[in-house]
């Protein structure tokens, strides 16, 4: 088998990144065979290569897949969480291990992206790509009309201004409220920090668009289909 370059190999079987392998060289934790790593080395399947002391391995032929995932609540996206996990649903990958493209917390559900393939996750989800993320969420409380101005507007997050591009009233209770809406941000919990700037707290949220690629009706929670990969290398919406 030909030689590829290390960041290269380990992020097609799913490892990760190629920039996370180039950080993991830097910092000594990957050898090659006996050898400490370095930033340019090259590799072929037939080496034995350990991160953090843990030999890893490679399939003999990368087969890129893809899948969406209907995540319910109650799951975690990490492989090494106690609790269960949104891999262990799934068949096993044809070569690599699974890996989640962003991820939702463990008390929201829906639509969610895995693959093995480390270079396709990086650029779905690189910030660059400004990729939509439509919810459905209920909220506690009946918010104000001119708090639900400053969710629109911006609010100042851990020195970073977040905000919803579109938010629409649904159903509402005495003691709940329904919204429909669209944030650009992928960072963690970043809705219900939004909602929790303005004293509201959110009891339910399920995540229904991830840029153009919409969860489709017929899929229950805890279901996933194929997609193929050159379908969402771009998953901007076209208007």
């Amino acid at each position: 088998m030909s030689k590829e370059r290390i960041q290269k190999l380990l992020a097609q079987n799913g490892y990760s990144s190629r920039r996370k392998v180039e950080s993991l060289i830097k910092e000594g934790r990957i050898y090659i065979n006996d050898n400490l790593a370095q930033l340019g080395d090259k590799i072929s399947a037939d080496d034995k290569i350990f991160i953090d002391g843990k030999q890893i391995a490679f399939a003999k032929q990368f087969v890129s897949e893809l899948l969406m995932y209907n995540k319910p609540v109650g799951e975690e996206c990490s492989h090494n969480s106690l609790r269960k996990n949104i891999f262990e649903r799934l068949p096993k990958p044809k070569s690599g291990k699974w890996i989640s493209i962003g991820r939702l917390d463990i008390n929201t559900s829906g639509i969610i992206l895995i693959t093995n393939d480390g270079d396709l996750a990086n650029n779905i989800i690189h910030p660059s790509q400004n990729i939509e993320r439509e919810y459905v969420a209920r909220i506690r409380g009946i918010p104000r009309d001119e708090d639900l101005k400053k969710l629109i507007s911006g609010v100042k997050i851990e020195g970073e201004t977040i905000k919803f591009s579109d938010l629409v009233k649904g159903k509402q209770t005495s003691s709940h409220a329904w919204f429909a809406l669209v944030i650009m941000s992928g960072k963690n919990r970043s809705v219900r920090k939004l909602w929790e700037s303005i004293d509201h707290q959110v009891s339910r949220l399920k995540r229904v668009r991830l840029g153009k690629l919409f969860l489709p009706k017929d899929l229950k929670e805890g279901g996933f289909k194929r997609i193929n990969p050159e379908e969402v290398i771009d998953l901007k919406e076209r208007r």
